[in-house]
Protein backbone atom coordinates (compact mmCIF):
# COMPACT_ATOMS: atom_id res chain seq x y z
CA UNK A 1 0.00 0.00 0.00
CA UNK A 2 2.88 2.41 0.54
CA UNK A 3 6.52 2.36 0.47
CA UNK A 4 8.94 4.59 1.45
CA UNK A 5 12.26 5.47 -0.41
CA UNK A 6 15.23 7.16 1.53
CA UNK A 7 13.05 9.99 2.69
CA UNK A 8 14.74 13.13 4.82
CA UNK A 9 13.55 15.58 6.34
CA UNK A 10 14.75 18.52 8.60
CA UNK A 11 13.02 21.23 10.50
CA UNK A 12 15.61 24.63 9.82
CA UNK A 13 19.53 22.52 10.23
CA UNK A 14 18.48 19.65 12.76
CA UNK A 15 17.48 16.35 11.10
CA UNK A 16 13.84 14.45 11.66
CA UNK A 17 14.23 12.01 9.22
CA UNK A 18 17.47 10.60 7.69
CA UNK A 19 17.36 7.85 5.11
CA UNK A 20 14.32 5.99 6.04
CA UNK A 21 12.68 3.56 3.68
CA UNK A 22 10.36 0.85 4.11
CA UNK A 23 6.67 -0.56 2.67
CA UNK A 24 3.85 -1.66 4.11
CA UNK A 25 1.57 -3.94 2.74
CA UNK A 26 -2.38 -3.39 2.78
CA UNK A 27 -3.95 -4.84 5.73
CA UNK A 28 -0.81 -4.50 7.92
CA UNK A 29 -0.93 -3.10 11.14
CA UNK A 30 2.09 -2.12 12.16
CA UNK A 31 3.74 0.54 15.02
CA UNK A 32 6.07 3.06 14.96
CA UNK A 33 8.70 3.09 17.94
CA UNK A 34 10.94 5.48 19.12
CA UNK A 35 12.11 8.17 21.92
CA UNK A 36 10.61 11.63 21.82
CA UNK A 37 12.19 13.88 19.51
CA UNK A 38 13.09 10.54 17.24
CA UNK A 39 11.15 11.69 14.01
CA UNK A 40 7.53 9.83 14.12
CA UNK A 41 5.09 12.44 14.33
CA UNK A 42 7.16 13.98 11.24
CA UNK A 43 6.92 10.66 9.72
CA UNK A 44 3.40 10.22 10.00
CA UNK A 45 2.98 14.06 8.37
CA UNK A 46 4.59 12.90 5.47
CA UNK A 47 2.68 9.59 4.81
CA UNK A 48 -0.52 12.19 5.16
CA UNK A 49 0.68 14.31 2.78
CA UNK A 50 0.29 17.73 5.53
CA UNK A 51 4.54 17.88 4.45
CA UNK A 52 6.84 16.90 2.08
CA UNK A 53 10.51 15.18 2.26
CA UNK A 54 13.64 17.33 1.91
CA UNK A 55 14.37 14.26 -0.62
CA UNK A 56 13.44 10.70 -1.37
CA UNK A 57 10.08 9.45 -2.09
CA UNK A 58 6.85 8.21 -0.81
CA UNK A 59 4.38 6.26 -2.86
CA UNK A 60 0.82 5.61 -2.13
CA UNK A 61 -0.44 2.47 -4.18
CA UNK A 62 2.27 2.95 -6.82
CA UNK A 63 1.53 6.67 -6.71
CA UNK A 64 4.28 9.27 -5.76
CA UNK A 65 3.03 11.74 -4.08
CA UNK A 66 3.82 15.18 -3.75
CA UNK A 67 2.16 18.95 -3.39
CA UNK A 68 1.76 19.16 -7.46
CA UNK A 69 0.04 15.43 -6.87
CA UNK A 70 -2.20 16.60 -4.03
CA UNK A 71 -3.17 19.45 -5.88
CA UNK A 72 -5.08 17.93 -8.29
CA UNK A 73 -8.61 17.58 -7.61
CA UNK A 74 -9.38 14.03 -8.00
CA UNK A 75 -6.43 12.65 -6.84
CA UNK A 76 -6.11 14.89 -3.67
CA UNK A 77 -9.74 14.10 -2.75
CA UNK A 78 -9.00 10.36 -3.20
CA UNK A 79 -5.83 10.33 -1.10
CA UNK A 80 -7.96 12.61 1.12
CA UNK A 81 -10.72 10.01 1.86
CA UNK A 82 -7.93 6.86 2.05
CA UNK A 83 -5.40 8.22 3.96
CA UNK A 84 -6.41 9.52 7.44
CA UNK A 85 -4.35 10.84 10.42
CA UNK A 86 -5.40 10.80 13.98
CA UNK A 87 -3.05 13.54 15.98
CA UNK A 88 -2.02 13.10 19.61
CA UNK A 89 -3.66 16.17 20.79
CA UNK A 90 -7.68 15.92 19.57
CA UNK A 91 -7.86 19.70 19.90
CA UNK A 92 -6.20 20.29 16.85
CA UNK A 93 -8.71 18.45 14.71
CA UNK A 94 -11.88 19.33 16.23
CA UNK A 95 -13.70 22.82 15.01
CA UNK A 96 -17.30 21.78 14.23
CA UNK A 97 -20.42 23.20 16.73
CA UNK A 98 -21.57 19.85 17.75
CA UNK A 99 -20.29 16.12 17.96
CA UNK A 100 -22.46 15.07 15.19
CA UNK A 101 -21.07 18.15 12.84
CA UNK A 102 -17.92 17.40 13.59
CA UNK A 103 -18.71 13.81 12.19
CA UNK A 104 -20.25 14.83 8.95
CA UNK A 105 -17.69 17.16 8.52
CA UNK A 106 -15.83 14.78 6.39
CA UNK A 107 -18.37 12.99 4.70
CA UNK A 108 -19.85 16.15 3.12
CA UNK A 109 -16.62 17.41 2.31
CA UNK A 110 -16.34 14.21 0.16
CA UNK A 111 -19.60 14.54 -1.48
CA UNK A 112 -20.51 11.03 0.24
CA UNK A 113 -24.00 10.01 0.82
CA UNK A 114 -26.13 8.83 3.84
CA UNK A 115 -24.14 10.86 6.44
CA UNK A 116 -27.24 10.76 8.95
CA UNK A 117 -26.66 6.96 8.38
CA UNK A 118 -22.92 7.66 8.82
CA UNK A 119 -22.58 9.29 12.09
CA UNK A 120 -25.55 7.44 13.63
CA UNK A 121 -22.99 4.20 12.84
CA UNK A 122 -19.82 5.65 14.00
CA UNK A 123 -21.03 7.41 17.06
CA UNK A 124 -22.36 4.60 18.29
CA UNK A 125 -19.17 2.03 17.45
CA UNK A 126 -17.30 4.22 19.47
CA UNK A 127 -19.57 5.21 22.22
CA UNK A 128 -20.13 8.90 21.43
CA UNK A 129 -23.88 8.63 20.54
CA UNK A 130 -25.06 10.51 23.39
CA UNK A 131 -22.61 13.44 22.70
CA UNK A 132 -24.04 14.27 19.28
CA UNK A 133 -25.72 17.64 20.24
CA UNK A 134 -22.64 18.65 22.64
CA UNK A 135 -19.97 20.80 21.49
CA UNK A 136 -16.57 18.89 21.09
CA UNK A 137 -14.72 21.43 23.46
CA UNK A 138 -16.78 20.51 26.37
CA UNK A 139 -15.71 17.06 26.18
CA UNK A 140 -12.82 15.21 27.73
CA UNK A 141 -9.41 14.44 26.25
CA UNK A 142 -10.36 10.77 25.92
CA UNK A 143 -14.50 11.83 24.64
CA UNK A 144 -12.34 14.16 21.72
CA UNK A 145 -10.36 11.45 21.09
CA UNK A 146 -12.93 9.21 20.43
CA UNK A 147 -14.90 12.15 18.25
CA UNK A 148 -11.62 12.46 16.39
CA UNK A 149 -11.33 8.97 15.43
CA UNK A 150 -15.42 8.45 14.34
CA UNK A 151 -14.60 11.85 12.30
CA UNK A 152 -12.17 10.00 10.36
CA UNK A 153 -13.09 6.54 10.09
CA UNK A 154 -16.63 7.83 8.65
CA UNK A 155 -15.23 8.80 5.26
CA UNK A 156 -14.05 4.95 5.11
CA UNK A 157 -10.23 5.45 4.67
CA UNK A 158 -7.89 2.64 3.68
CA UNK A 159 -4.90 3.51 5.70
CA UNK A 160 -5.45 5.38 9.53
CA UNK A 161 -2.15 6.78 11.08
CA UNK A 162 -2.73 6.92 14.83
CA UNK A 163 0.08 9.34 16.16
CA UNK A 164 0.55 7.78 20.18
CA UNK A 165 -3.06 7.74 20.16
CA UNK A 166 -3.69 6.39 23.89
CA UNK A 167 -1.97 9.58 25.81
CA UNK A 168 -5.27 11.34 26.77
CA UNK A 169 -6.73 7.67 27.57
CA UNK A 170 -7.38 6.37 31.04
CA UNK A 171 -6.57 2.36 31.23
CA UNK A 172 -9.80 1.63 30.32
CA UNK A 173 -10.01 3.22 27.24
CA UNK A 174 -6.94 2.66 26.31
CA UNK A 175 -8.41 -1.21 26.49
CA UNK A 176 -11.35 -0.52 24.23
CA UNK A 177 -9.01 1.39 21.70
CA UNK A 178 -6.34 -1.76 21.15
CA UNK A 179 -9.58 -4.06 20.88
CA UNK A 180 -11.43 -1.36 18.80
CA UNK A 181 -8.12 -1.23 16.52
CA UNK A 182 -7.81 -4.52 16.32
CA UNK A 183 -10.65 -5.21 15.17
CA UNK A 184 -10.90 -2.79 11.96
CA UNK A 185 -10.50 -4.25 8.57
CA UNK A 186 -7.99 -1.50 7.33
CA UNK A 187 -4.22 -1.04 7.31
CA UNK A 188 -3.27 0.60 10.49
CA UNK A 189 0.50 2.33 10.99
CA UNK A 190 0.63 3.72 14.77
CA UNK A 191 3.03 5.68 16.68
CA UNK A 192 4.12 4.83 20.63
CA UNK A 193 7.28 4.91 22.77
CA UNK A 194 4.94 2.44 25.20
CA UNK A 195 6.71 -0.70 25.01
CA UNK A 196 4.31 -2.44 27.49
CA UNK A 197 1.57 -1.37 24.92
CA UNK A 198 3.48 -1.55 21.42
CA UNK A 199 2.13 -5.45 20.49
CA UNK A 200 -0.92 -5.03 21.43
CA UNK A 201 -0.95 -2.75 18.56
CA UNK A 202 0.67 -4.31 15.74
CA UNK A 203 3.05 -7.12 15.49
CA UNK A 204 5.86 -5.53 13.27
CA UNK A 205 8.06 -2.86 14.63
CA UNK A 206 9.31 0.19 12.90
CA UNK A 207 12.17 1.50 14.96
CA UNK A 208 13.68 4.79 14.96
CA UNK A 209 16.34 5.93 16.08
CA UNK A 210 17.79 8.83 18.24
CA UNK A 211 20.14 9.64 15.02
CA UNK A 212 15.82 10.00 12.98
CA UNK A 213 17.23 6.76 11.16
CA UNK A 214 15.04 3.49 10.86
CA UNK A 215 17.16 1.18 13.03
CA UNK A 216 14.61 -1.84 12.80
CA UNK A 217 12.10 -3.12 10.87
CA UNK A 218 10.97 -6.76 11.97
CA UNK A 219 8.83 -8.41 14.55
CA UNK A 220 8.06 -6.27 17.95
CA UNK A 221 8.71 -9.66 20.14
CA UNK A 222 12.27 -9.68 18.56
CA UNK A 223 12.59 -6.10 19.04
CA UNK A 224 11.50 -6.07 22.40
CA UNK A 225 14.09 -8.89 23.53
CA UNK A 226 17.10 -7.35 22.05
CA UNK A 227 18.97 -4.82 24.83
CA UNK A 228 21.25 -3.03 22.51
CA UNK A 229 18.33 -1.82 20.25
CA UNK A 230 16.63 -0.70 22.99
CA UNK A 231 19.29 1.01 24.39
CA UNK A 232 19.60 2.75 21.22
CA UNK A 233 16.48 3.51 20.36
CA UNK A 234 16.51 5.08 23.94
CA UNK A 235 14.03 3.10 25.30
CA UNK A 236 15.87 1.39 27.87
CA UNK A 237 17.60 3.10 31.15
CA UNK A 238 20.08 2.19 33.52
CA UNK A 239 18.35 2.84 36.93
CA UNK A 240 19.81 2.21 40.71
CA UNK A 241 17.94 0.62 43.46
CA UNK A 242 19.15 0.20 47.00
CA UNK A 243 18.40 -2.80 49.26
CA UNK A 244 19.30 -3.02 52.21
CA UNK A 245 22.32 -0.38 51.85
CA UNK A 246 23.71 -1.93 48.71
CA UNK A 247 23.19 -0.20 45.15
CA UNK A 248 22.23 -1.98 42.53
CA UNK A 249 21.97 -1.04 38.54
CA UNK A 250 19.02 -2.73 36.26
CA UNK A 251 18.35 -1.86 33.04
CA UNK A 252 14.45 -1.02 32.39
CA UNK A 253 12.31 -0.13 29.37
CA UNK A 254 9.78 2.56 29.15
CA UNK A 255 6.29 1.17 29.61
CA UNK A 256 4.88 4.89 29.78
CA UNK A 257 3.78 7.70 26.97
Amino acid sequence: MIQTEGLCHHYGDKPSLLDVSFSLAAGEKAIVLGSNGSGKSTLLKILDGLISPASGQYLYENQRITPQVLKHGSRRQRFRQEVALLFQNPDVMLFNPTVADEIAFGPRQMGMSNIDERVAHWAGLVGVTAFLKRPPFSLSGGEKQKVALAALLAVEPKLLLLDEPTTALDPRSTGWLVDFLAQLPITLLTTTHNLSLAPELGQRALVLGEDHRLIYDGPIEAFLGNLDLLVAANLAHVHRHQHGGLEHRHWHTHGWE
